[in-house]
């Protein structure tokens, strides 16, 4: 393991980033990096299972060709470099010859999840101005009613449209690359939208070095691991770190292209071996609840899991150290920015409890008050980058879209944190997300933390609520596991529990139970949801007093 101080100082003014990528950052192509420069060894590029038990296994070699002759279905309808290809899939073979095949023309590849609607479909592709959608016959009819729709191709298409197999074997399998510069973009991505309308941002090229820079000291990937991102590559981490990350340093991603569940996490891990595991704590909390129906068949086939998309509870940590012997450390990122704040499995610095972690070498994150002054250790800010000192930080702004989060030299995140003592920093939540109670300041994770730690909790989500007297009280909605029902008594239990677990202000004085909570596709928790329905309630109520 190597120290992270040391692996800080590499990266001196971008030095070391440029030589990372081969040296050359004015000629690049993302095809070559997580394709071309790995043949020649056999290496597998594409280990697939899918939720009938069909297997497969593509090599560099053998992906290769196939990448290629899609390159040419593209360029035959009129994609050249700087273009974007749209992909409206699953996670199965074709996604991956169609990101590459997009990648080989100098293309720009902009995901589309596939449980997005018409709706989510129709805004980012007016967008984006792709001049190419490649989908399936079950996705096929989201599109029915996009205007304008642009040029499909679809894996066992209609009758009289482009079929993707069909293309692809009447297609050469020689396709020269284009090459761009680092600055130029390889992937168009939108925002999540949980505070606004989805927004555009390219990934420049040079962003390969900092997901490899993720993949080695983070993820800690090794060449003998077997590994495994849960992530849809329809969003951000699974794009990144699924796919681009492992594939450019010459490393198999994992598809699984089925529903995901307990028993088939255990299939994946067990058909193919996986030892390098990521995801959110959104799947891992459905592992937990599964007990030792999840961990008995897996212990000990783990050698280590990252964690992203939200913070990671304590609870989970310690889980997955009793149950599976494994450590689980949690990393931070954005869409904007890739991974920057983690708790590295490959560089040796200490790991703190309910610490996101260090920056990630090549990137300086700071604590900023209002004013946008550095905060020491012990206050609570805003998190930033320091983009003057921050040799792998891509962002540039959105596209076509202003931004108020650039101030000066820094990127501001949105999100609330604290620096600790020992140089790593913790999330308190997002900015607007943070609860002001009785002249308190609560992060909503803290108490979603304590609440999950009760075995009658399987989710949470904490808002602050209006309230005239303390500004703002706190309000759980909480999931509760089988074989409990919400009560009086329940509710005054887990109160106490929270009180005990923080400080006495930090409880929630009012619980509702819920069946499910609101969350982005990935997986994210929209507490704006909650608090805008919290405030609609008390509109009604003050409106006719007598229906409260």
């Amino acid at each position: 393991m190597r120290d992270y101080a040391e692996a800080v100082r590499l990266f001196d003014h971008g030095k070391a980033a440029a030589a990372a990528l081969h040296g050359d950052l004015e000629a690049l192509n993302a095809c070559v990096e997580c394709c071309d420069r790995h043949l020649g060894d056999g290496k597998p590029a594409l280990l697939y299972l899918n939720g009938d038990g069909h297997s497969a296994r593509y090599s560099f070699e053998q992906l290769q060709p196939l990448v290629a002759r899609f390159a040419n279905v593209l360029r035959a309808q009129g994609v050249r470099a700087g273009d974007r290809v749209a992909g409206l899939l699953p996670r199965t073979p074709e996604l991956l010859i169609t990101i590459l095949a997009t990648w080989r023309l100098g293309a720009v590849y902009q995901p589309l999840f596939t449980a997005f609607g018409p709706k989510a479909i129709e805004h980012r592709l007016e967008q984006s101005h792709a001049r190419v959608v490649v989908t399936d016959s079950h996705n096929r009819a989201k599109l029915d009613d996009v205007p304008g729709c642009p040029t499909l191709i679809t894996v066992n298409a209609r009758s009289g449209e482009l079929d993707f197999r069909q293309c692809l074997d009447k297609a050469a399998d020689t396709c020269e690359p284009v090459m761009r510069t680092g600055d130029a973009p390889f992937l168009l991505m939108f925002t999540s939208g949980t505070t606004g309308p989805a927004k555009p941002l390219e990934v420049p090229l040079r962003a390969i070095v900092a997901f490899q820079g993720y993949m080695r000291d983070a993820i800690d990937l090794r060449p003998e691991d077997n590994f495994w991102n849960l992530a849809d590559p329809g969003w951000a981490y699974g794009l990144y770190y699924a796919v681009t990350g492992p594939l450019s340093l010459g490393h198999a991603t994992t598809f699984y292209d089925g529903p995901f569940s307990v028993d088939s996490c255990a299939r994946v891990i067990d058909t193919l071996g996986i030892t390098n595991l990521a995801g959110s704590p959104t799947a891992y909390r459905l592992l937990i609840a599964a007990g030792k129906a999840f961990s008995a068949p897996i212990k000990g086939r783990l050698r280590v899991v990252s964690s992203a998309g939200e913070p990671l509870n304590p609870e989970v940590i310690r889980w997955f150290a009793d149950e599976l012997g494994v450590k689980i450390h949690d990393h931070y990122g954005q869409t904007e920015l890739g991974m920057v704040l983690c708790n590295h499995h490959g560089l040796e610095h200490p790991v703190r409890m309910g610490s996101a972690g260090f920056a990630i070498p090549g990137h300086r994150i700071v604590v900023l008050d209002e004013q946008g002054h550095e905060l020491p250790a012990g206050q609570p800010g805003i998190l930033a980058v320091d983009r003057e000192q921050s040799p792998l930080c891509w962002f540039g702004g959105y596209h076509g879209v202003p931004t108020k989060a650039f101030v000066g030299k820094y990127y501001l995140s949105g999100d609330t944190v604290e620096l600790n003592a020992d140089g790593s920093i913790s999330f308190v939540g997002r900015s607007d997300d943070v609860i002001t109670t009785s002249g308190y300041r609560v992060g909503p994770f803290d108490v979603e933390s304590a609440l999950i730690e009760h075995p009658a909790v399987i989710e949470a989500a904490v808002i602050g609520k209006p309230d005239p007297q303390r500004t703002e009280l706190i309000k759980a909605f909480v999931v509760l596991a089988s074989g409990y029902s919400g009560s009086e008594t329940l509710e005054e239990a887990l109160r106490q529990h929270v009180r005990q677990r923080l400080y006495a202000h930090a409880y929630p004085r009012e619980i509702e139970f819920v069946s499910e909570l609101p969350k982005t596709p990935s997986g994210k928790l929209q507490r704006f949801i909650l608090r805008n329905q919290e405030v609609a309630k008390q509109h009604a109520q003050q409106a006719n007093p007598a229906s409260a």
